[in-house]
C-alpha cells in the first residue's frame, strides 16, 4: 500500500493540519470493518498541528488511554491527543500498522479556524455502539435504511451526531474546511475512503499524497 517509508519522529516533524493517518490491525473487530468495507484499513485519524502547539491527533475510538488536549480529562469517544503518543498507544497496545498521507497545498489559516470550531463541537461525542456503527455507515450509504429518530427529538440538517466514529469525525472536520462537499452525510464515509484506493475527490485544488509507511519505535 506505500512506497515509501519514515520513522515516527519524521512523521512528527512533517505534520501539517489535515494530513490524514490510517490504521491497520489484525483483532476480530479490526478484520469486520476491513471485510465489510472492502479496503485494507479499519481506523483513521488527522493531524493538527497549528501556531505553537504540539503535533496532535483528531480522531475516535473506544479507549480512553491518552488524556484529551481540548478537556484535559480521559475519556472514550471523540479525542484530541498529542499526535506522537497516538500512534504509539495504536501500534503497541492495539498491535496497528500506520501508514501517512499528507494534504498538500497547506491549509489557510481559515481553515484552521474551521478545524478548531469542529473540534469545539464535536469533542467527547461517544463513540457508538457496534450496532449504531453498522446502522450509522449502512443509513449514510442507503437513506432507505437510516434509522428513524424518536418522536419529539427532531434533529435539523447539520446537526451534531448523537455519537460519532472515526471516519464520520474526518468528514465532517474536512466538510467544515471546505475540502468534501456537502451533499454526502459524514456518516456515509468509512476508514477506507481516505485511502489512496478511493476516489476521495477533494476540492479547492487539494489533494492527498499517496500512502507512506511509518516505522514505530
Amino acid at each position: 500500500m506505500a512506497t515509501a517509508s519514515i520513522t515516527l519522529d519524521k512523521a512528527v516533524d512533517l505534520a501539517r493540519t489535515g494530513d490524514v493517518w490510517l490504521f491497520r490491525g489484525h483483532t476480530v473487530a479490526d478484520r469486520a470493518i476491513q471485510v465489510a468495507t472492502n479496503t485494507p484499513v479499519n481506523h483513521v485519524g488527522m493531524a493538527v498541528a497549528i501556531e505553537d502547539l504540539p503535533p496532535l491527533m483528531w480522531h475516535a475510538e473506544l479507549g480512553r488511554s491518552l488524556p484529551d488536549v481540548w478537556t484535559g480529562a480521559r475519556h472514550r469517544g471523540v479525542q484530541l491527543h498529542d499526535l506522537r503518543e497516538a500512534v504509539l498507544v495504536w501500534a503497541g497496545r492495539y498491535g496497528q500498522r500506520a501508514w501517512l498521507r499528507q494534504l498538500d497545498p497547506s491549509v489557510t489559516g481559515e481553515m484552521e479556524q474551521a478545524v478548531l470550531r469542529t473540534i469545539a463541537r464535536l469533542d467527547g461525542t461517544p463513540f457508538p455502539s457496534t450496532a449504531q456503527l453498522a446502522s450509522r455507515w449502512l443509513g449514510g450509504r442507503v437513506p432507505a435504511l437510516r434509522p428513524a429518530r424518536p418522536a419529539g427529538r427532531p434533529q435539523p440538517p447539520g446537526a451534531d451526531p448523537e455519537t460519532a466514529y472515526c471516519a464520520q469525525v474526518l468528514a465532517a472536520t474536512y466538510q467544515a474546511m471546505g475540502l468534501l462537499p456537502d451533499g454526502r452525510r459524514p456518516g456515509w464515509y468509512d476508514p477506507g475512503s481516505f485511502w489512496s484506493g478511493d476516489n476521495l475527490g477533494l476540492a479547492a485544488g487539494f489533494r492527498l499524497g499517496g500512502e507512506i509507511a511509518v516505522s514505530i519505535p
